[in-house]
């Protein structure tokens, strides 16, 4: 905690009395899974000018539903850091240091990493971020619970928390076609997802985003994308997401956006919601 309090004392912030309070309640227990029922998606109109604004903002959202690809493409187009916390779970695993044995037996569990790991590796992070002069960021897999969140908002202020959704069978079938490039890390899916209309149901078109021939032999796939342990991470996320949801919301922070189908449908009307429609001459980067 101490790396979070310097970090805390360099933003001016006035968190101390929140993080004490985490730090003997509840920094060494386990992310409460307490059961909610699921929020059907919201469409809210923002508005608010992010032109030219150091933005802080937040993407939540099931695993798999596409978090990294969208903070990633925004991150380019506002020039701000991304900042996963799943990625630094997997650079703690791959590091070997202490934390790695501990890391390694919940994710291949399907489990969700407790505050306490989380909030460690995130300290650190955002540290090393004002030590390099990093204004604003974009937040990928945190916060998970309320009490996350409520230790963010003690430690920043959060412009806007946007929430990914993706219909459940089209989210089963892009999780288990992930793939990573061993050699050069790139982020790719196999899965090609064609839903039928059906019903009154639209249907669905996400087009696999496969790797470059340089690296279609070196792909692998995570060790905790099997069916079943997806499920369970998607039956976790469902049970723990209404309340975090519920938090933002009632602050007025919350914007739902249902993802239509793939990048080409669903990116273009993400920057509308935005109020980032006008960025025609960044989108290019950003792709």
């Amino acid at each position: 905690m101490a790396v979070l309090n310097r970090f805390l004392r360099a933003r001016g912030s006035a968190i101390s009395s929140i993080s004490r309070s985490f730090s003997s309640s509840s920094l060494n227990s386990e992310i409460d899974l307490r059961a909610a029922s699921s929020v059907n998606p919201l469409s809210l109109p923002l508005g608010r000018e992010t032109k030219d604004k150091h933005v802080q903002w937040v993407f939540l959202g099931c695993p798999g539903v596409g978090k990294g690809t969208y903070a990633s493409r925004l991150s380019n187009l506002l020039g701000v850091p991304h900042i996963a916390t799943g990625d630094l779970v997997r650079e703690e695993l791959s590091s070997g240091g202490p934390l790695a044995s501990q890391l390694t037996e919940i994710v291949n569990q399907g489990k969700l990493v407790s505050d306490e790991i989380i909030i460690n590796l995130l300290s650190k992070r955002l540290e090393a971020g004002v030590a390099k002069g990093e204004s604003g960021f974009i937040l990928d897999g945190f916060p998970r619970t309320i009490r996350q969140a409520e230790i963010l908002e003690g430690v920043t202020d959060i412009d806007l928390v946007i929430n990914l959704k993706l219909r459940e069978e089209a989210l089963l079938a892009k999780c288990l076609g992930r793939r990573i490039c061993s050699e050069c890390g790139g982020n790719y899916n196999v899965a090609c997802i064609d839903i039928k209309s059906e019903n009154g149901s639209p249907g669905m078109y996400m087009a696999p985003l496969l790797p470059p021939p340089h690296c279609a032999s070196k792909l692998i796939t995570r060790s905790d994308d099997t069916e079943e342990v997806v499920k369970e991470r998607l039956r976790v996320y469902n049970e723990m997401s209404r309340p975090v949801e519920e938090f933002y919301r009632s602050r007025g922070k919350l914007l739902e956006f249902l993802l239509p189908g793939g990048i080409p449908e669903s990116w273009p009307k993400l920057l509308q919601a935005l109020n980032l429609d006008d960025h025609d001459d960044k989108k290019s980067a950003a792709a």
